[in-house]
């Protein structure tokens, strides 16, 4: 038995550090004006990590979803079966196989994962590519024997798998079809969560789970917690991949698999069928064990090289069929993309900057446009906010001398940013608006190019960019929905250089709000938003433009190959006084009280997510389908 007193000492120095860390979060988080109805959150989080480390020795209550050892405990504790039911609609669902000289021993395991499915009214259609394993021939006419819902049909010459997924495909008589390889496992309740859905409605035409991978132990590790359907983020990777139930009738209709496209059939598959349905579901569950093997994709996406550049090929397709412009280029040695879209008739782009006073701040930022931005066709707004300081008056008197495309409005009244960004949008000129805070240095030339690509698309609302610190860590990876509270920043701190989870850090992806330090949108999307709530003087208003953009049935893009340099809040300081602390909860129960649940659910973060602490999980939080 320990010391009692060395565990003491530990306890003590235990307490310390959660202390030491609960004021780095609250310095991050809120500049330490905590509002007041997150004290009794915090301070229950605080004494149930205290209580759990003295009870079994460890920090909780947040799981690291990439350390295998705590993702299978979270899972173990959270893939809870759900009590069958009886479904009034129980539509025929054909399990869709394509098999090559495949152990034995995996085929079982993945047939036997199928066969054990709660819910029963299902096929397995096996095309079968022409095996020289004995083996795997002597399995599948085994199995046929075994169920009479397993359908082969065996190949007479190998065609690789496109065609092998095509021929399972025309033998089967499901009104959906599932996608499933030949050595990847189903948990049981797979089929069931897929159904319940269907129950809730019937016009689904696409769903889609979550997953993970089966390592060499056996072990589950990797999983990939997704968010709901993201049009940007599906043209900058296949994240849907695994489970994937899809309506027969329209993979019938726009030709099945494309064997030019190998090694990316499934991501093809995907972009043309979500181009005729906007009929998709995400169910934020593991429904599907993906296999790591020696040379497989699920192993190492550069083992095939090929599904890489076919990957770009599935995308540049798309764009044509889309009558679209753009250039797809491949940012890292992945299977992740961006798209460079041509700008279309050379817009006017207005860049707002808000000012009082700091002189210096916004030198750099001015020049810093004027000196790195490659698209011209740009002006520069530069809202004063009541200054009156000497320098920064003579500074935008120059400015305006210097540059035809500089021009100055004032703004005599209270600071409100609302206001003041509504107030210069009005009087701008551009068909494109920048809302750019005055501390802000450009990094990127081709910002507002590539801003501007994105915020042309029909689909998109808000475009928003990687913001650095003065020392190159992340001030913001996208802005998640209820994190912290009403929202937060997303990888703050994380190095320059980190990839993100699924490259969030590295190609363009759907977040549900980006920060108006830096943001783009379309001036008519602007003003048929009804601009920034004047409501929200300091905090939020960017969150709630953000929240109204998506109920209008726009996407939101964060763009992280645009990069700027954020001094933050050096111009207004810390809000610290008791009248600025006082707004600040005023605006957060304003936000609360406005958007509800929507402050509190992010669809472009996965519901397994915390909100006390970004992409990691909670200890027993049990999902239930939505």
């Amino acid at each position: 038995m320990s010391n009692p007193f060395i565990r003491a000492g530990k306890g003590v120095i235990y307490v310390f550090r959660m202390t030491g860390k609960g004021i780095k979060l609250a310095w991050k988080r809120h500049h330490f004006l905590i509002p007041l109805h997150m004290w009794p959150k915090y301070a229950k989080s605080f004494q149930v990590r205290i209580v759990h480390k003295f009870k079994h020795g460890m920090d909780l209550p947040f799981y690291n979803p990439f350390v295998k050892a705590e993702y299978n405990k979270w899972l173990a504790e959270n893939q809870v079966e759900e009590k069958v039911k009886k479904f009034e609609y129980n539509p025929l669902i054909s399990v869709i196989i394509p098999t090559y000289n495949i152990e034995r021993k995996l085929l079982k395991e993945c047939l036997d994962s199928i066969l054990a499915q709660t819910y029963v009214n299902f096929e397995i259609c096996i095309a079968d590519d022409h095996s020289t394993n004995q083996n795997t021939l002597k399995t599948l006419h085994e199995y046929e024997k075994k169920d009479n819902r397993i359908k082969v049909v065996y190949r007479k010459q190998n065609g690789h798998i496109s065609k092998a997924t095509n021929s399972a495909i025309k033998i089967a008589t499901g009104e959906f079809i599932a996608l499933v390889d030949n050595d990847d496992l189903l948990p049981k309740n797979a089929l069931y969560e897929v159904v319940e859905v269907l129950n809730r409605d019937k016009n689904l035409d696409l769903i889609y789970t979550d997953e993970d991978k089966i390592d060499k132990d056996s072990d589950f590790c990797e999983p990939h917690f997704k968010p709901d359907f993201s049009p940007d983020t599906l043209l900058s990777m296949n994240y849907i991949c695994h489970l994937s139930v899809l309506r027969k009738s329209i993979v019938d209709k726009i030709g099945g698999l494309r064997d030019e496209y190998v090694g990316a059939q499934d991501y093809d598959l995907m972009l043309r069928f979500t181009e005729k349905t906007n009929k998709i579901h995400h169910i934020p569950k593991i429904l599907y064990h993906w296999r790591k093997i020696p040379g497989s994709t699920a192993d190492k996406i550069d083992s095939k090289n090929y599904a890489i550049e076919n990957g770009k090929k599935a995308i540049e397709s798309a764009l044509k069929r889309r009558k679209i412009s753009g250039k797809v280029v491949t940012p890292i040695e992945a299977a992740m993309y961006s798209i460079e879209y041509k700008i279309i008739d050379n817009p006017l782009v207005s860049i707002i900057i808000p000012t009082k006073n700091s002189t210096k701040i916004l030198k750099k930022c001015v020049d810093s446009i004027y000196q790195k931005t490659t698209y011209k066709n740009y002006e520069v707004i530069v809202i004063d906010n009541q200054s009156d300081d000497k320098s920064t008056l003579a500074l935008l008197s120059n400015y305006e001398k210097q540059h035809k495309n500089f021009r100055v409005i004032k703004a005599n009244f209270p600071f409100n940013y609302s206001k003041i960004n509504n107030l210069a949008v009005k009087k701008s000129k551009g068909d494109y608006i920048v809302l750019l805070n005055n501390d802000t240095e450009i990094i990127t030339e081709k910002w507002l190019d590539w801003m501007l690509g994105y915020a042309q698309q029909k689909h998109v609302g808000a475009v928003g960019a990687k913001l650095l610190y003065p020392d190159t860590t992340i001030q913001h990876g996208g802005v998640i929905l209820g994190l912290g509270g009403v929202a937060g920043h997303a990888y703050v701190g994380e190095p320059r250089e980190s990839l993100g989870h699924y490259g969030r850090l590295v190609v363009p992806y759907n977040y549900g709000a980006v920060t108006a330090a830096c943001l783009m949108i379309k001036k008519s999307k602007f003003n048929k938003l009804s601009g920034l709530d004047e409501k929200l003087r300091v905090a939020f208003n960017d969150v709630d433009f953000n929240i109204k953009a998506l109920e209008e049935g726009w996407y939101n893009v964060f763009l992280p190959q645009v990069e700027l340099m954020h001094y933050e809040s050096k111009t207004r300081g810390a809000d610290n006084t008791s009248e600025k602390y006082k707004l600040f909860l005023k605006e957060c129960d304003y936000m609360k009280n406005k958007w509800g649940d929507k402050t509190m659910y992010d669809r472009f973060y996965n519901r397994n997510y915390s909100l006390e602490r970004g992409f990691m999980l909670n200890v027993q939080k049990k999902i239930k389908n939505v």
